[in-house]
């Protein structure tokens, strides 16, 4: 050890690198070890001192080591036996990072050839950082759930073609918030920015070996540390700065974490962090037949091995580093990526374990947003509506719906109806708020809207599987031709096919989510997992044609017809008792194409894909009726009568409205044509109040 730094007595918590004005205190996890030495690193990443901790009380290990600064790298190296069969994977020759690492030197890449024997020119070092930032004041925007429309995107991607935004800014987290970026979601009307994960990961060997990436990012190392790929120079300042002006511009920041695994796989996976440490409680593995197999990792993720969110200490991780998001990087809620995994307590789920119970208590997280994908590909792995009422859940019955009613699908229409109220067949009436279910019809895994309307098969030749990965129910239609035509009746029917799936999410109750680039025409060329893809089949393409601008003209006024009413945003019936007994209770009522309302054996017709929906919110004093027409005919409807002085105003028409300014329709005798494949939206108003555009 140089004279630099000197091992001083230390404290046994908290966790991780904890910097003062003298030095900084080191404590590490590592209950089966019997040696820990903290390597410390100059900026070129040459090794400078090497430092045997002498304290250890129980499971922990710890120093306080006098001279360290802010901006200085280290890693660990532990010693113990190695023996496979009993899951004790210690090796001092692999360098590992700190689980609790808060920043890392540079991106974690896979090197087959730098990993045998010593890995530290392999592996990235921990930055020992200072958490301090100018905030200014700005704080969280704090959306309520009827307020809420979350906005999915990759960092990267999003801004990488971006000619709006300066080169050396694309692709990274200052581009994201740069003023261009600003803009369009500001003038798009979303309220919440979703995050693709940006804690620090790392490409699988197999990828490279194929010559590709990881670019989505779920394939996690350290769950504090944004990833230095999205940097310019320091990921952690530039990513509360991408913060910090988000909310100036009133966006919330959702991040998608992945705690179920990690990138150090299963069994013959490298040693990068929690396999060095304590391999037998950081992962969950099968029984064999007398006990615990640790050959086996427990692969409920798909992704190699599960991360053992049972054992104590790695629940504290976790529950440790959404803390951190929170108070230090200041975001407002999470997407949980396979849920179910965290959920699961002795291999099986209990939506009140550990996990939940943890998430609900505490003082923090309970006051953020709280998204779970509710399955993962486990024994009795899909969990959609049963999560604790705290936590909003992906509805994937929601797209499968949407998508098959748009398309043609027959015998869907009652399934379509439960779905815009909210999906209380999966959220029950008064013990889910109506919010619970997040709405989508695209997410970052499958096609994009533009291809749902584009493909009928996946083309995912390009991820080097023979394109047999990706998802092959896709309920899409390509409408005559596989892929991009110049056929004006196929493009017509596509963009309009469009319009309707877009206007009926943000018309349905819930939280609706939007894929980014859905709304100017986005397409991943046939790609339905690309996941591995980090060029122009992933990146947003900005360059707009007149088609494109139109598409998103629309979803911008029907962004702001849902934000401008209650009636798409919380409606309260009077059946619903979750806020309690109202004097005022909204209606929906459901009405035939000739005016009489749906009876059951209408609902359960076959062959039935028209039907009107009718919304009257009492307090808001709002008055709405939506057209929807499946069928590949023109129907006339016949209209419910407004309130007296008030005729109906034509607010949307996704058979020709591309944004542009409408002309309200005429309606003798209270009779509209929707045509076919379409829908209308109408609003009830005095002869003064007729502008709805």
């Amino acid at each position: 050890m140089t004279d630099q730094y000197v091992l001083l007595s230390g404290r046994d918590a908290p966790f991780g690198a904890i910097l003062d004005s003298q030095g900084c205190n080191f404590v590490l996890w590592a209950p089966e070890t019997e040696r820990v030495e903290l390597c410390l690193f100059d900026a070129r990443e040459q090794e400078i001192a090497r430092i045997r901790f002498r304290e250890r009380r129980g499971h922990l290990w710890y120093g306080y080591v006098q001279g360290v600064v802010s901006g200085t790298l280290y890693g660990y190296r532990v010693y113990g036996p190695n023996h496979p069969d009993q899951g004790l994977l210690f090796d001092p020759q692999k360098l590992l990072l700190d689980p609790y690492a808060k920043a890392l030197s540079r991106a974690l890449e896979w090197n087959e050839e730098l990993y045998q024997g010593d890995s530290q020119y392999m592996m990235p070092k921990a930055i020992v950082w200072d958490d301090e930032f100018d905030w200014q004041g700005v704080v969280s925007p704090r959306y309520n759930d009827a307020q809420t429309i979350l906005y999915e995107a990759h960092v990267k991607g999003f801004t990488k073609l971006n000619p709006d935004v300066p080169e050396q800014l694309r692709g990274t987290y200052l581009g994201l918030c740069h003023p261009s970026v600003i803009r369009h979601l500001q003038e798009l009307g979303i309220t919440s920015l979703q995050l693709m994960p940006v804690a620090s990961f790392m490409s699988e060997p197999r990828l490279i070996q194929l010559g590709l990436k990881n670019y989505w990012g779920y394939n996690p190392i350290c769950f504090m540390a944004p990833d230095p790929r999205y940097a310019v120079k320091h990921a952690v300042t530039e990513f509360k700065t991408m913060v910090r002006e988000l909310h100036r511009a009133g966006i919330e920041v959702i991040l998608d974490v992945v705690f179920n695994h990690t990138a150090e796989g299963g069994h013959g996976g490298p040693l990068l962090s929690y396999k060095g440490l304590d391999n037998r409680n950081y992962y969950c593995f099968d029984n064999g037949g007398f006990g615990q197999d640790f050959t086996r990792y427990s692969n409920v993720t798909g992704c190699g091995n599960s991360f053992n969110v049972d054992h104590p200490n790695a629940l504290r991780l976790v529950m440790d580093s959404l803390r951190y998001w929170v108070t230090e990087m200041h975001v407002d809620g999470f997407r949980f990526d396979l849920a179910v995994t965290l959920a699961r307590e002795g291999g099986e789920f209990d939506p009140y374990g550990g996990f939940c119970k943890a998430m609900i208590q505490d003082p923090v997280l309970r006051n953020v947003k709280l998204i779970s994908e509710p399955w993962d590909i486990g024994p009795f792995g899909y969990r959609l509506g049963q999560f604790p009422t705290q936590w909003r859940e992906l509805n994937d019955r929601y797209r499968d719906t949407i998508r098959s009613f748009w398309r043609g699908d027959m015998g869907k229409m009652a399934e379509f109806a439960t779905r815009l109220l909210g999906s209380r067949d999966i959220f029950p009436k008064s013990l889910r708020v109506i919010h619970s279910s997040v709405n989508f019809v695209c997410y970052h895994d499958g096609f994009t809207l533009e291809d749902t309307v584009s493909y009928e098969q996946r083309h995912n030749q390009a991820n080097s599987e023979e394109n047999r990965d990706g998802h092959g129910h896709n309920l899409s239609k390509n409408y005559g031709l596989e892929g991009p035509t110049r056929d004006p009746r196929i493009c017509r029917l596509r963009v309009q096919q469009k319009r309707n799936m877009l206007a009926t999410l943000l018309l349905s109750q819930g939280i609706p989510h939007l894929l980014a680039g859905d709304e100017m025409g986005r397409t991943q060329m046939g790609n339905n997992n690309a996941y591995c893809q980090d060029n122009r089949i992933s990146w947003v393409n900005w360059q707009l044609n007149e088609e494109d601008e139109g598409l998103l003209r629309f979803v911008k006024q029907m962004i702001q017809v849902r934000r401008s009413s209650s009636a798409f945003t919380e409606l309260h019936l009077g059946d619903d008792l979750y806020f309690g007994a109202r004097t005022h209770a909204d209606t929906v009522h459901w009405y035939h194409p000739d005016g009489s309302e749906l009876t059951e054996s209408d609902w359960n017709a076959p062959s039935a894909q028209a039907l009107v929906m009718e919304i009257i919110a009492r307090e808001s004093q709002e008055h709405w009726l939506v057209l929807f027409n499946s069928s590949a005919y023109d129907i006339h409807f016949r209209l419910p009568e407004p309130a007296e002085h008030h005729t109906w105003a034509l607010a949307a028409d996704t058979a020709f409205h591309d944004g542009k300014r409408l002309l309200l329709d005429d309606l003798p005798q209270l009779v509209a044509v929707c045509s076919a494949r379409a829908m209308k939206l109408l609003r009830a108003c005095s002869s003064g109040e007729c502008d709805v555009n």
